[in-house]
């Protein structure tokens, strides 16, 4: 079946699109007729974000800012609207880790983590229901992390703030659903972006990656494009019967005891 154009007519706003799971997402949206804001704190991967959709023929803003900025939410939300007359989907997938027990770990760091992958979503959704409500097609989605279904050591609040995002996802689903909004989550096992590389999360990026292979029982880590994919279908009619859904998108992680 041809998924050609079965969005268009949507708008989507979608949060950490400078890169990795993000950028692939904005891209595979718009290629499915959606138009397009981007939101991240660095302006220039934005905008070469936004020139590459419209040389695609798609339509695209760029709306730099952070995401622990309650104004810069309602600012995105706003502006998307402005500019496209409405807004049918968000995706909520800006996000960063960090390394360490939690004995060591600092309130600041912390904070850090937790602002920017719980409290980011939090503001962006609160931002956006009330243009969602009564929307054909209107749907949230949030990217979590396998992360969120079982706890790895050394990465605490990263482990917390996913599972409180899953348990978000779920909450908003049933407030909701009166008014026929769907939201989901899919949680990603490794896959490959810069969420690793911008911290000492992991000293040896390539060999992190090789042996996270051994840990994922399909025997491969994933690409930004497969959790894209997976964005695409659950943003769609064709999960309009799937709303507070965790999706594992993991290669099997979250079913071993492998780490």
């Amino acid at each position: 079946m041809s998924t050609a154009g079965e969005l268009a007519g949507r708008v989507a706003l979608v949060t950490g699109a400078s890169s990795g799971i993000g950028r692939a997402t904005a891209e595979t949206l718009a290629a499915h007729g959606a138009a397009v804001a981007v939101t991240g704190r660095r302006p220039e991967p934005l905008d070469a974000l936004v020139a590459a959709i419209s040389e695609a023929g798609g339509r695209a803003i760029a709306i730099a800012g952070d995401v622990r900025d309650e104004a810069h939410a309602a600012e995105a939300v706003a502006r998307t609207v402005a500019e496209f007359g409405g807004l049918t989907i968000l995706v909520n997938n800006a996000g960063v880790i960090g390394a360490g027990p939690i004995e060591d770990t600092t309130t600041e760091e912390w904070d850090r983590i937790l602002d920017v992958d719980l409290k980011g979503p939090f503001f962006f959704a609160r931002a956006a229901i009330p243009h969602l409500k009564g929307v054909e097609g209107a749907t949230i989605l949030n990217v979590s992390s396998v992360t969120g279904r079982r706890p790895y050591p050394g990465v605490g609040p990263y482990c917390v703030a996913k599972a409180g995002v899953d348990m978000l996802t779920e909450v908003l689903a049933l407030e909701l659903a009166p008014h026929g909004v769907r939201v989901n989550a899919i949680n990603p096992g490794v896959v490959v972006t810069n969420l690793h590389k911008a911290t000492d999360t992991v000293p040896d990026y390539d060999a992190f990656l090789e042996r996270c292979k051994e840990t994922h029982p399909l025997g491969w880590v994933g690409e930004p494009v497969d959790a894209a994919e997976l964005i695409a279908f659950l943003v769609s009619d064709r999960a309009r019967w799937i709303t507070g859904g965790l999706v594992p998108l993991d290669g099997g992680r979250a079913l071993t005891s492998l780490r």
